[in-house]
């Protein structure tokens, strides 16, 4: 059976938190993860823009090409409509690219191919054809990127029929995540947040599988729910252990991924606790707060003891400015002040 489908087949093996093991940076276990799956599989490639150059893109691919030949890991042209059309067909003929974007903006380039063309094939000849294509990107923030550098725009493929979304909070999640991601028939779409790429965390060595469309808990607790996936899991978190002293307890429920959602982490912890936090690192409006609230009203209503209430963006632009930032992203302060509310006010 090819690594793929034994990789999907087999079972996962979620890491205890606690548990001790190898060490290594968010960065370095999606560089592992590229390798493992390079030196697996002939027909998977890695290209983008700066891919190879001295230190990778982001340092995510640093080295690839020396290790694996610079016709499966190259560098491509300032042309993201083109390359992803490139890529959708050289997946359905049994490629499987990892096309790297530097940042979520550069992906709108390629909208026209990955709303009606990638996420369509598969359903438009009956299931006859696969697309296996990753396509990965890093939301930035902190150095003054602006509101054309720093966009997340998650929230706006979230209704694209066809699309998986995966958007990891650890270092052993990003690698596990993107050898699923790797493997599956389905165009996947990545988005990291260059605040989780400075962790650190325990990373097995070798291949393992996190799934698609599964939550796991970070924190378990009994006032509320906080659902959220990427930096804004990890703010929370953060809140919830500053929280502490106070006798505040919360269910800590990252996603992992948002295109499927899993409904049912969602739904249980809700009927357990009465109260949900929805985090996002995109804009409130219309993206993936607004679903999952929309989702709890309509499934979970009755276990509501509190308005459902979300932490997101603003509706403006992304700012320039590092002292304009401070007031338009979330802090783990803006967290604390909308738990102690909701648990403060039944």
């Amino acid at each position: 059976m090819p690594w793929a489908e034994a990789l999907l087949a087999s079972k996962s093996n979620e890491l205890p938190c606690s548990q001790e093991g190898r060490v290594l940076s968010y960065v370095d276990a999606l560089n592992e993860a590229m390798a493992l799956a390079l030196g697996l599989d002939p027909n998977v490639i890695v290209l983008g823009q700066g891919v190879n150059d001295p230190k990778g893109m982001f340092g995510v691919t640093t080295d690839l090409h020396k290790k694996f030949g610079v016709e499966r890991v190259f560098d491509t042209p300032l042309s993201e409509e083109g390359l992803f059309g490139v890529c959708t067909g050289a997946a359905m003929n049994g490629i499987r690219p990892v096309y790297l974007h530097n940042r979520p903006d550069f992906l709108l380039l390629a909208f026209n191919q990955i709303v009606s063309h990638s996420s369509k094939f598969h359903y438009m000849d009956n299931g006859e054809t696969n697309v296996p294509l990753v396509a990965w990107a890093a939301i930035g923030r902190g150095w003054g990127s602006g509101a054309q550098h720093s966009q997340a725009i998650q929230g706006l493929l979230l209704g694209v029929p066809g699309l998986k979304i995966i958007m990891p909070s650890t270092p052993y999640d990003a690698k596990g995540l993107m050898l699923t991601a790797i493997a599956d028939n389905n165009p996947v779409l990545i988005f990291e947040h260059r605040w989780c790429m400075r962790n650190k965390g325990v990373v097995p060595e070798g291949i393992y599988k996190v799934p698609i469309g599964e939550g796991v808990y970070r924190r378990k607790g009994t006032d509320l729910t906080i659902v959220g996936t990427s930096h804004s899991i990890e703010l929370a978190t953060q809140a919830v252990d500053q929280l502490n002293d106070t006798g505040i307890t919360a269910d800590v429920i990252d996603l992992r991924t948002i295109k499927p959602l899993d409904e049912k982490i969602i739904l249980e912890s809700v009927q357990k606790t009465g109260k949900i936090l929805i985090v996002d690192t995109g804009w409130e409006m219309g993206g993936v707060c607004a679903e999952i609230g929309c989702l709890v009203a309509e499934k979970a209503f009755s276990y509501l003891k509190a308005p459902v209430r979300r932490i997101g963006l603003p509706d403006v632009p992304s700012p320039a400015g590092f002292t304009l930032e401070q007031f338009y992203y979330p802090n783990e302060e803006n967290f604390s002040q909308v738990i102690k509310e909701m648990v403060e006010k039944t």
